[in-house]
């Protein structure tokens, strides 16, 4: 039995976005350049797991943990530091994918906070996968059978569930690439 469910897409989704994003600004300040609707609920029409993943980007890397105890503060549960996946063909520096990930306080809504550095590869990765999926329908609904399938197989944990999609979303992510150069696609929008 997999540990994974993914359910169909919930109109309601950004809305419920906004409203956590409000709180979010609201605890951090002037600590957070910019909250954004990251993963899969971000993307109107695709199936996912129900928890709203958001970014939180920081001016530097300083600021990770400062924005962290802000939210402890406010009863988040910080989770121990991390590093996202490299990406080929992306910067290998393990400094581009440092990363804190906080979720939300017992009994409120799922949330990922995944708090990023500005300018880094795994802030960029976050925001590029989102609005290409967006601009393209026919991938996030390939992407989305994916998931279903992937959360159908005897997983342990979410864990192993996100280390079977990351190759699927590099597949994705390097041709997001070409069609930010084209388009002239830029993470500030």
């Amino acid at each position: 039995m997999s540990a994974i469910a993914i359910v169909n897409p919930d109109a309601s989704w950004a809305a419920q976005y906004d409203k956590t994003a409000q709180v979010i600004s609201n605890i951090l300040g002037d600590v957070a350049v910019r909250v954004d609707h990251i993963g899969s609920t971000s993307v109107p029409g695709l199936a996912a797991k129900d928890v709203l993943d958001i970014q939180v980007t920081v001016a530097a890397e300083s600021e990770l943990e400062d924005a962290v105890q802000l939210l402890v503060a406010t009863d988040w549960e910080a989770r121990a530091p991390r590093r996202d996946h490299p990406v080929p063909g992306l910067p290998k520096d393990e400094f581009q994918w440092v990363k804190r990930l906080v979720i939300e306080p017992m009994y409120r809504r799922r949330v990922n906070l995944h708090l990023r550095v500005a300018g880094r590869a795994n802030q960029r990765y976050a925001l590029l996968f989102r609005d290409y999926l967006r601009a393209h329908p026919d991938t996030a609904a390939a992407y989305g059978e994916f998931k279903r399938r992937a959360a159908s197989l005897p997983l342990e944990s979410v864990g192993e569930y996100a280390d079977l999609k990351d190759p699927v979303c590099d597949l994705i992510y390097l041709p997001a690439e070409e069609w930010a150069e084209r388009s002239g696609w830029t993470s500030d929008r």
